[in-house]
């Protein structure tokens, strides 16, 4: 995208997507809203050519994701993915939404002939053009494919997927509960309430003003996941809580959350289409959608402690002054250690299977 690109892309965005609103009662419930300012064809963030991650705003990026920061991740977990191939007699990686393919790349050097195919499942076509340039050398052991496959034989593996899935936003007045939506408002987008029946998984207490989130979009893409997935293992990586900490008295505003040149703010209904719009991911209402599928849970934890689990304190200790100083923030409690969690699933893995990931600091108990 050129430098003079990005306010026409969102102007002719907003424009088709008051007109929609209009032409359909002049309300929109907000997943929707999220869906079509994030995947819009060539105008939503995530579809057109703009430059989305990276360390710098200089560069035109909007935040960086754990494999741009250090290839150290997936090398690590590499390390939990080779575990599965191995012992189940596996060689297929299936990875959803590779960004920048910063992680394809690093789990295929690391895995070498572990994985003889690794299918990338990508909607987005400027995403899939820069990842296919990075991972070129991998020649035809890679694919891309826009919808999920039939069937999964293998490791599936998802790095911030979850947030980036659509979420209704529901509002506490006091007195019942309201589906906050989008209306137009002399051209301006903004929230509008309506009675509902939607109602978070838990009872609170919730004060007054209370406004959050909830997931159904992620959870049926689980349950969607859980039909597919025949043998193998599912691990995904994100920001995020249990339900207990996610519906907390105290996190009365929610977790919507919107990125753009490195800077955070919470008003989605601006600047559509340049920014990204994110929720924190609820991990129990994840772990609930697959063990209801059919799917094993086979851990939870921090993100630090799967890596420490996979290895990162050796790899540190072998790395030079630089690497090191990257390589920490992936386990730190104020970087990304501990706002991230891994969850993982599992179906017709060997009996005893018992994933090195989680094998010090399982927090399953506590979804």
């Amino acid at each position: 995208m050129r430098k003079d690109e990005p306010a026409s892309v969102s102007a002719e965005l907003a424009h088709r997507l008051r007109q929609d609103i209009a032409a359909e009662g002049g309300w929109w419930p907000f997943d929707r809203f999220m869906a079509a300012a994030l995947y819009t064809p060539h105008l939503g963030y995530y579809a057109h050519g703009g430059v989305k991650f990276g360390a710098l705003p200089e560069g035109g990026s909007d935040f960086i994701t754990a494999p741009e920061l250090s290839p150290l991740f997936g090398h690590t977990v590499a390390v939990q993915v080779a575990q599965v191939l191995d012992e189940a007699g596996l060689d297929e990686v299936v990875e959803f939404g590779a960004g920048t393919g910063a992680l394809a790349q690093q789990l295929l050097e690391a895995l070498g002939e572990r994985c003889r195919r690794y299918t990338i499942v990508e909607l987005s076509a400027s995403l899939r053009q820069r990842q296919q340039q990075r991972l070129a050398a991998f020649g035809e052991r890679v694919r891309w494919v826009d919808a999920l496959p039939d069937v999964i034989e293998g490791v599936a593996v998802g790095n911030e997927v979850l947030d980036a899935m659509p979420v209704q936003l529901l509002h506490w007045d006091g007195a019942q509960w309201l589906e906050r939506g989008v209306a137009v408002d002399e051209w301006r987008f903004t929230f509008a309430d309506r009675p509902t029946d939607l109602r978070p998984p838990v009872d609170g207490p919730f004060l007054p003003g209370t406004v959050t989130e909830i997931h159904p979009q992620a959870r049926a893409f689980i349950t969607t996941l859980a039909e597919r997935l025949q043998r193998g293992a599912a691990f995904f990586i994100d920001y995020g809580f249990p339900e207990a900490e996610y519906y907390h008295v105290q996190r009365h505003g929610g977790t919507l959350m919107c990125h753009r040149a490195h800077q955070a703010d919470t008003d989605p209904l601006s600047d559509v289409g340049l920014k990204d719009i994110t929720a924190h991911v609820d991990f129990t209402g994840i772990a609930l959608a697959g063990q209801d599928a059919g799917l094993d849970v086979l851990g939870y934890t921090s993100q630090a402690h799967f890596l420490m689990n996979c290895g990162l304190a050796q790899r540190l200790a072998d790395a030079g002054v630089r690497e090191r100083a990257l390589g920490q923030k992936l386990m730190q409690e104020h970087e990304m250690g501990e706002l991230f969690k891994v969850i993982a699933f599992g179906r017709g893995l060997p009996e005893g299977f018992d994933p090195v990931g989680f094998t010090r600091g399982d927090r399953s108990h506590r979804l």
